[in-house]
C-alpha cells in the first residue's frame, strides 16, 4: 500500500472518530497505536513503548505540573485576585484594557514555562477567573487565554523548538533568536484584535463596566 493511500486512510479514521466524538488524545493515540500494528506487526509493541518511554522521561517536561502547582497557590491565595484588580485599575478606562494586560502576561509565561499546554493551564487557573469576575464576555475571556497561551511556542525558550532544532540539527540558539520578535509582534497584533476589532469593541462597550477603584 503507498503512502499517499494510507495518509488518506488515516486522515479519513481521524475526521471520523473527531466526529463521533472522541478525545483528540484517544483518537491520535488510537489511530497511531492501530496505523504501527497493521504495518509493524508485534514488532510494534516495544516500539510504542521505548518512544512513550523516551518522551515521558525528557527532564524538561517536569516544569509542567511545577507550573500548574504555581498557578493554583497564586489562584487559592487570593493573589492572582489583587494582581488583576491592580491590573484592571491600571488600565482605566480603557475598554478591554484587562485582556491586553493578559496578553502582556502570557508573553512572561512563555518565556517561563516554553509548553504551550503549561501556559494554557496556567492562565486558565490564574487570569480567567479574574477576566470573568471583572465581567468579561466569556467568549472573550476564553478566547484571550488561549491566543497566550500559542505564544509559548514563539517565545524562547521554546521546548518545540529545542527539539526541531536536536531533530532538524539546527542551532537552538539560531531558532530562539528567530523568534522573539514574531513572537513579540504576535502579541502585539492578538492585543490590538483584543482591543479594536469589532466583536471586541462591541463586548468591553457593554460590559466590562469601568467602575472607579482605588487601591487599598
Amino acid at each position: 500500500m503507498s503512502i499517499e493511500i494510507l495518509t488518506l486512510i488515516m486522515l479519513g479514521s481521524m475526521v471520523v472518530l473527531l466526529v463521533i466524538g472522541l478525545p483528540l488524545a484517544f483518537v491520535t493515540g488510537i489511530i497511531a497505536f492501530g496505523f504501527a500494528l497493521f504495518l509493524y506487526g508485534p514488532l510494534a509493541l516495544p516500539l510504542i513503548a521505548s518512544r512513550i518511554y523516551g518522551f515521558v522521561s525528557v527532564y524538561a517536561l517536569i516544569a509542567v505540573p511545577m507550573f500548574v502547582f504555581m498557578a493554583s497557590v497564586l489562584e487559592r491565595s487570593g493573589i492572582a485576585r489583587d494582581l488583576f484588580g491592580a491590573m484592571h485599575v491600571l488600565a482605566g478606562n480603557l475598554r478591554g484594557g484587562l485582556a491586553i494586560q493578559t496578553m502582556a502576561v502570557a508573553v512572561l509565561m512563555a518565556a517561563m514555562t516554553g509548553i504551550i499546554g503549561g501556559e494554557i493551564v496556567l492562565l486558565g487557573l490564574v487570569a480567567l477567573p479574574q477576566m470573568l469576575r471583572l465581567n468579561y464576555d466569556r467568549k472573550l475571556a476564553i478566547g484571550t487565554v488561549c491566543a497566550g497561551g500559542g505564544l509559548g511556542t514563539m517565545i524562547p525558550p521554546s521546548i518545540v523548538l529545542i527539539f526541531y532544532g536536536l531533530t532538524a540539527q539546527v542551532s537552538i540558539g539560531d531558532l530562539f533568536l528567530a523568534t522573539v520578535i514574531p513572537g513579540l509582534l504576535l502579541r502585539v497584533f492578538i492585543s490590538l484584535t483584543s482591543c479594536f476589532v469589532v466583536i471586541s469593541i462591541l463586548i468591553s462597550a457593554l460590559r466590562p463596566r469601568v467602575e472607579e477603584r482605588t487601591f487599598q
